[in-house]
């Protein structure tokens, strides 16, 4: 890789400061100006040499990787087209461009929203783009040379000239001139079993068509939908279901419809205790195997089915003292009997509370307020008489 052309397009070394390589440049610029005799060609070497080279970021990716480092995908990945700077300072184009053939062009990504539905039974959708296509032989425009740039130079003051650097008016930006037209066409659209959230559906060649190049891909976007019953994170599905203190102890049973339609029924085991919450303070969840989405490319194999449960305890008042008796009759873990003699202790009850709170009771947040109060007004001062 070449990455000392342009230090001798000014005749710099590559540790010049920014200083020494502006003041080279104004050198050359005055001594190489058409308008004083100079050669057009080497005025125009300077000024892209310059242009370059006073641009730290553009400077550092040159010294790394050469001017293809500031082509598209090169190196550093600029993203500019640089054919026309191979051109002018080696004849010729870059190397890596010569060797790979023809440029694409740009895809065109197309986002498509899919129900969870159809991404657990796959579908074909039928979509009509329009493109545009290229009739005829294009020919090379001659106002850019094939370039699609043409440069112009711009007196900005005595001795500087500023080059500019536009896309062709005559063919567009796309160096070559030809005869265009629109074309509608159906696609048919293949939405697997399992596919996720932002992978495509590719269509190679389909985008639009442009001289010298490789007409780009269309690409379909899948934009996975929300879905009121389940939740999906890569093969596993979720769902949610609240069960009231007596389902959690005695056990339950309720029935979903599947996202292909069959009717499930969830059913817990004989003796089967749900949780409030799991070790931890984690939500407590189980799960049903194999009934979670396909898997792109075996569909056979599927993720699992998780139910994250939530316990609905009863409110002040709705148990009985019968209840209560009986509950305590059946349940494990009798509560403990005190021996006490009402005189001669204080019994208290509970209350609602904000565990937020906690730290904020009595005075001492009236404290603190005080205490601030007393800091704000400073230290107590003396009047002198």
């Amino acid at each position: 890789v070449d990455t000392n052309k342009l230090y001798e397009t000014l005749q710099i070394e590559k540790s010049a400061t920014p200083t020494e390589i502006k003041k080279a440049y104004r050198k050359l610029a005055v001594k190489l100006h058409p308008d004083k005799g100079g050669d057009e060609h080497k005025f125009k070497e300077v000024n892209a040499a310059y242009e370059i080279l006073s641009d730290p970021e553009k400077k550092a990716k040159y010294d790394q990787y050469g001017l293809e480092g500031l082509e598209e995908g090169g190196g550093g990945g600029h993203g500019a087209d640089v054919d026309d700077l191979f051109s002018m300072f080696f004849g010729g184009r870059s190397s890596r461009r010569a060797s790979s053939g023809p440029r694409r062009g740009e895809d065109v990504n197309h986002p498509m929203s899919v129900s969870l539905e159809d991404l657990y039974n796959g579908r074909t959708a039928k979509v009509a783009v329009n493109r545009q296509v290229i009739d005829g032989e294009p020919r090379l425009c001659h106002s850019c040379d094939g370039q699609g740039v043409v440069v112009e130079l711009r007196r900005i003051a005595l001795g500087m000239v500023q080059q500019i650097q536009r896309h062709c008016p005559d063919c567009e930006g796309e160096g070559y001139i030809c005869k265009k037209r629109k074309e509608r066409k159906l696609l048919e659209v293949q939405i697997e079993k399992g596919m996720r959230h932002n992978e495509k559906v590719v269509f190679p060649g389909a985008a639009d068509e442009k001289p010298n190049m490789e007409a780009g891909n269309i690409n379909f976007v899948i934009q996975e939908k929300g879905h009121d019953v389940f939740k999906r994170k890569g093969a596993d599905l979720l769902i949610t279901r609240t069960l009231s203190l007596n389902e959690a102890l005695c056990g339950f049973c309720f029935q979903i419809t599947h996202l292909d339609g069959r009717q499930v029924v969830i059913q817990s085991k004989p003796g089967e205790v749900i949780q409030a919450e799991a070790p931890g303070g984690k939500p407590y969840c189980k799960i049903v195997p194999n009934e979670g989405m396909p898997s792109r490319g075996n569909p056979f194999v599927k993720g699992n089915l998780y139910v994250l449960f939530q316990v609905e305890f009863p409110q002040d008042g709705q148990i009985s003292p019968e209840a209560v008796k009986m509950l305590q009759k059946y349940l494990p873990g009798k509560p403990d009997k005190l021996d006490y003699e009402p005189e001669e202790v204080e019994v208290v009850h509970l209350e609602a509370a904000d565990a937020r709170q906690f730290g904020k009771g009595g005075l001492a947040s009236s404290s603190s307020a005080y205490d601030s109060d007393d800091e704000d007004r400073g230290p107590p001062q003396c009047q002198q008489s």
